[in-house]
């Protein structure tokens, strides 16, 4: 099954609704607010997008065979009384040795900050907390009045009700739709960087299966390491409505192209990740 021809269709067609979503934003007039109702209205279409870009990225890297270089040994810290003494509140002596690695060590560090970072869209679905409890949100325009006995109290009025045309910042969603469009304009590049990310994990697996293997050899508890084994959550995607794909069924009049789109995106790669291409 060649899937480039739907990879590409689809990847024009988020094109599309991104440059739909920009321009109904209006970020080139260099405001960094929203109205509340429209900001809700374009992130309702951008998280299914960019689950879709995700799946599409994940659909073309398959075949895609990436060699890691072997994993380097650490090097053992030095173990030295210094922080011990620091702790207790001893006043330590530095060395011009440590004089200068410190100055080297705040170099780098004010170099990486001043480095422009780059936002890239994200290669993995979040994940459910399993643990998560949903509170009773109540707003503050409805919480219970309570009144004193003391008549002289001054009145303090609750908070206005939220309006739809309130100021939201949208610096966040500025920088998720310049990731989403990145991602769509270098498709085969995101390929290769999700490849660089199978291709860390399935070792990173394997290290802990030897692991635990030798830690049972030994007679002893092996120490238990959470990994993440598919980069799609289960169920159905963030942001879809469709289950499946399915052209040619008929859907009500809520479902949208983007769901289409993520549905056809979503069993492209659920394809590319169950049947790897391993000519």
């Amino acid at each position: 099954m060649d899937g480039s021809g739907a990879i590409e269709k689809n990847r024009e067609a988020l094109k599309r609704i991104l440059l739909m979503l920009v321009s109904i934003a209006g970020f080139a007039d260099g405001g960094s607010t929203l109205p509340r109702q429209l900001h809700r209205a374009i992130l309702r279409l951008l998280r299914p997008a960019e689950s879709a870009a995700r799946r599409l990225i994940i659909a073309a890297a398959r075949g895609i065979v990436v060699t890691l270089p072997p994993v380097r040994p650490r090097k053992p810290k030095p173990v030295t009384n210094e922080a011990v003494l620091r702790s207790l509140g001893i006043a330590v002596t530095m060395s011009h040795d440590d004089i200068r690695r410190a100055a080297a060590a705040k170099r780098a560090a004010a170099k990486r900050a001043a480095r422009p970072r780059t936002t890239n869209l994200s290669l993995l679905d979040p994940l459910k907390h399993p643990f998560r409890v949903r509170r009773r949100y109540v707003p503050a325009h409805a919480v219970p009045r309570i009144s004193g006995l003391d008549s002289s109290s001054p009145y303090r009025p609750l908070p206005p009700r939220p309006s739809p045309d309130d100021a939201v910042d949208a610096s966040r969603l500025g920088q998720r739709l310049e990731a989403l469009a990145a991602a769509l304009d270098d498709l085969p590049g995101q390929a290769q960087r999700f490849a660089r990310w199978k291709a860390r994990h399935e070792a990173a697996l394997a290290r802990d299966r030897q692991a635990r293997a030798a830690a049972v050899a030994q007679g002893r508890q092996a120490a238990i390491r959470f990994r993440r084994l598919s980069p799609l959550r289960r169920g159905r995607p963030p942001g879809g409505r469709l289950s499946r794909y399915d052209p040619t069924a008929t859907h009500p009049r809520n479902i949208r192209e983007v769901d289409e789109i993520l549905a056809h995106a979503h069993a492209l790669a659920v394809y590319a990740l169950e049947c790897p291409d391993t000519s």
